[in-house]
């Protein structure tokens, strides 16, 4: 199946799955997945506001030091320190810091995603912001990249491009996987 193949059938399943839970389960399952996260507290981490059936890692905003978003650019993402109350309507209506917030480099991203597998290919909105950003900033130094999901957005295999950065983890409610083994 080809990327776009893949991205609009999970969006389906993503929906559906989330428009099935009960009054309650999705806060529920939201801070097990920050209980998943808890073993990388302390770093400068780079969130990210979830839009629609996407999962929401603001259980998880207490473990960053400090908490950074994303702000989109011409290429690629910068980071900013800035409270989650603090960000404002920004590239595709999407949730970003202003331009006037501080800049900093993160640590760990979570990121967000469509579909991934266990062996930390993703796929995303289909821009490439996550790609490009990720790779400069391993091109600068460590940083970890986790990607977050409900289950249902784990598949078999996903099918790759050569610009196409891999992930380091996955999370979800139910496991954290360490992409790197399987690769």
């Amino acid at each position: 199946m080809t990327k776009a193949g893949v991205r609009a059938a999970i969006r389906v399943a993503r929906r559906a799955f989330v428009a099935g839970l009960a009054p309650g389960e999705r806060a529920r399952l939201e801070q097990a997945l920050a209980a998943r996260l808890q073993s990388f507290a302390g770093q400068p981490t780079a969130s990210y506001a979830a839009m629609g059936a996407e999962i929401d890692p603001h259980a998880a905003d207490g473990l960053a030091a400090p908490l950074l978003f994303p702000r989109v650019g011409d290429d690629r993402l910068s980071f900013h320190a800035v409270p989650r109350t603090g960000l404002v309507p920004g590239f595709s209506g999407i949730a970003e810091p202003a331009a006037t917030a501080p800049a900093k480099v993160p640590r760990i991203v979570l990121v967000p995603l469509v579909a991934c597998d266990v062996a930390g290919n993703r796929i995303g909105q289909g821009a490439g912001h996550y790609d490009r950003s990720l790779a400069a900033l391993r091109a600068a130094g460590a940083v970890t990249a986790i990607g977050l999901a409900w289950e249902v957005q784990i598949v078999a295999a996903i099918p790759t491009d050569a610009w196409d950065e891999p992930l380091d983890w996955v999370a979800t409610p139910a496991r954290l996987v360490d992409c790197r083994a399987s690769r």
